[in-house]
């Protein structure tokens, strides 16, 4: 266990109450979709979506794969994994996106349902895919600050593939949007997992770049306008948007992560396993190599794709199960959300002595 001074210290400050992940959990739908089919379908060489965006395959929803029933399967899953009843549960925050079963709709309450969590009080939250690490901070703060928060849920799910068109070669970077769910279940002064500090950049220059153009207050949802594919993601200044991602992007996932590695009292030199999202390959590498960090230290999910803010569960869980994070390890976890959104936190995995 490697504890450095700033850490120590952090650890003895009064009214201190760690946070541990008791379990944690994702839920992949058994339909895929190859990379081969999608160049068919953007008419692109297979080689550059398989070896530049990075796409092997990509999970896809399935019939009964809806965006919050996901999110269900991910937590009664966990709730297995813990051992433990879901009238444990004091809070429950949904972590999916807002594309879902029904529009106007607070999921979190649903699975409040679902899960028979009738000690529980829930609520939806949202930074698109930065959500689960800027919920994991939430969270924390919750607990830290109420003393009838003991025991967190956060689950959800996603399914934005819904909304590429693999004709527009203006959301070329967002081909890789798949389908999943993830859960977490974190409790107050559990000596185990600790989640420790979080770091977030927001940069609002971004925030009209990429969105769904219609169905929304400024232009309704017409006929005409389905039919003619305007409700998908678009970007609507490509150039621009890449020009100033490509100054900014890269730079700030480096800032978050070096951020709350520092702020919970760890060198990036201390890092055993980075958690990142999947985006394309030469931007991957580039963090890594940055980090100085080995091929086992993080995982490419290039046939699963981007399941949006539940990367780095699927992620942490493929290491976990290898046994690339063990007892001891400093885990960070980093996304990126469109808006734009950069975050990162530092878990150190295990018991705590």
């Amino acid at each position: 266990m490697r504890l450095t001074v700033r850490r120590l210290v952090i650890l003895k400050i009064e009214g201190y109450d760690s946070i541990g992940i008791v379990s944690f959990a994702t839920y992949l739908p058994k339909d895929r979709m190859t990379g081969k089919e999608i160049a068919d379908l953007a008419k692109l060489p297979e080689d550059v979506v398989e070896k530049k965006l990075g796409i092997i395959e990509k999970t896809i929803p399935g019939e009964e794969d809806h965006t919050v029933e996901m999110g269900v399967r991910a937590a009664t899953k966990a709730l297995k994994n813990a051992s433990i009843s879901s009238e444990e549960i004091d809070l429950i925050i949904y972590i999916g996106e807002e594309h879902k079963e029904y529009p106007l709709w607070t999921a979190s309450i649903y699975i409040q349902k679902r899960l028979r969590a009738k000690n529980a009080w829930a609520f939806d939250i949202s930074l698109r895919c930065s959500t689960t690490v800027m919920a994991m901070k939430v969270a924390k703060a919750l607990m830290q600050t109420n003393e009838n928060i003991q025991t967190v849920l956060l689950a959800g799910g996603y399914r934005n593939g819904d909304f590429i068109d693999y004709t527009n070669e203006r959301t070329r970077f967002m081909y890789n949007l798949a389908a999943g769910g993830g859960a977490i279940i974190l409790k107050k002064s559990y000596g185990v997992n600790e989640l420790l500090e979080t770091e977030i950049i927001t940069d609002g220059s971004f925030s009209e770049d990429v969105y769904v153009p219609v169905g929304g207050t400024i232009e309704p949802l017409t006929k005409s306008l389905l039919e003619s594919k305007k409700y998908n993601l678009d970007v609507i200044d490509p150039e621009g948007m890449k020009s100033r991602l490509e100054e900014k992007s890269l730079r700030n996932f480096l800032t978050v992560i070096r951020g709350s590695l520092k702020n919970s009292g760890y060198s990036e030199d201390e890092l055993d396993y980075l958690a990142i999202l999947h985006m394309k390959r030469s931007a991957h590498d580039y963090v890594i190599n940055e980090l100085n960090l080995s091929e086992l230290q993080t995982s490419y999910l290039d046939h699963i794709g981007h399941v949006g803010q539940f990367d780095q569960l699927i992620s942490l869980e493929k290491a976990v199960n290898s046994g690339n994070v063990q007892d001891g390890s400093v885990v960070c976890m980093v996304s990126a959300g469109i808006g734009y959104a950069w975050a990162a936190n530092t878990i150190r995995w295990g018991r705590s002595t």
